[in-house]
């Protein structure tokens, strides 16, 4: 069995006890509504996973992405608030998303800055400048065309999970079947192998920071089209949810590997722990507490197959 099998394996096995448990201790989880809630919340992470997921592949990190949804769905939310039509703002969105992902690009591809240090500095920059900007305030007065994208909420539900998996899909295909795909793959797995076969890892490292930009600004207008006001505050705390997402589902830190199947279940579980924990009674607290240890268990067992194999 390979390593990817075994951990979607293993990732259904914890989704299933987690469940059960939930069968038998907090029932009215299974409430047709709060399902519904916890699949439509899924979709913004598991498009800031998808991006984070290739980061990590090329054996960096990006720790903005909470920063970055955050500016960008203030800026999309501001946009159509002053009258700019809706798919303009989210066009914009995601050029912004893109432009913040090339900044960190630069810093760690081109400037060779590691890469937890340089996102950690533009995560504080783009949370410093966005609390300068708007100082706390959510943005109000949304067009009757935002939220839901101007459909029923239903309809506007069923747009934003599709959104997210046509996403993924789109990203999985590209890395299974495409020659830009391939090469992320091939930068994590050794550098030095893919410049004498004579890619760029430092453009790769760029590209892949770029596309995480525009994820995390893609989440941020589904995110926000759930609301009738856009919090700046909304993105705390994405970037540990999304590397947790991507981590648990088979991303080695080590680069090179990742389960793009096992990021979706990574996001579903991720997304299933806080409203379980309600539930269940759990202070909500420790769904932080949880989402660490999944992550320090997930880099655990990925550092013990490398020296298995060593």
């Amino acid at each position: 069995m390979n390593a990817a099998l075994a951990r979607v394996l293993t990732l259904l096995g914890a989704i299933g006890v987690l469940l059960a448990l939930l069968a038998f201790l907090g029932p009215r989880f299974f409430d047709a509504a709060n399902m519904l809630s916890i699949v439509v919340g899924a979709a913004p992470l598991l498009v800031a996973a998808t991006g984070a997921t290739l980061v990590i592949v090329t054996r960096q990190i990006d720790v903005s992405i909470g920063s970055q949804f955050s500016l960008c769905a203030v800026s999309a939310g501001m946009l159509v608030s002053g009258g700019a039509p809706f798919p303009l703002a989210m066009l914009a969105a995601v050029v912004l998303g893109a432009l913040l992902g090339l900044a960190n690009g630069l810093l760690v591809g081109v400037m060779k800055l590691p890469a937890i240090v340089a996102t950690l500095g533009t995560m504080v920059i783009w949370r410093e400048l966005l609390r300068w900007w708007r100082g706390g305030e959510f943005v109000h007065d949304l067009p009757a065309g935002f939220q839901w994208f101007g459909l029923s909420q239903g309809a506007g539900q069923a747009a934003v999970v599709v959104g997210a998996l046509a996403l993924w899909g789109a990203v999985a295909l590209g890395a299974r079947f495409t020659h830009p795909g391939r090469d992320v793959f091939l930068v994590g797995s050794n550098p030095e192998a893919a410049r004498l076969l004579g890619l760029r890892p430092t453009r790769v490292v760029v590209g892949v920071f770029v596309l995480s930009g525009a994820t995390a600004a893609l989440a941020a207008v589904l995110g926000s089209v759930r609301f009738g006001d856009i919090d700046p505050g909304a993105g705390a705390g994405l970037e540990l949810r999304a590397i947790a997402a991507a981590v648990v589902g088979g991303a080695a830190v080590s680069g090179g590997r990742a389960s793009m199947v096992g990021v979706l279940l990574g996001a579903v579980l991720l997304s299933i722990i806080g409203p379980a924990l309600v539930f269940l009674g759990v202070q909500p607290q420790w769904e932080r507490v949880i989402q660490g240890l999944i992550i320090l268990v997930a880099v655990g067992a990925d550092a013990s197959a490398r020296q298995g194999r060593a």
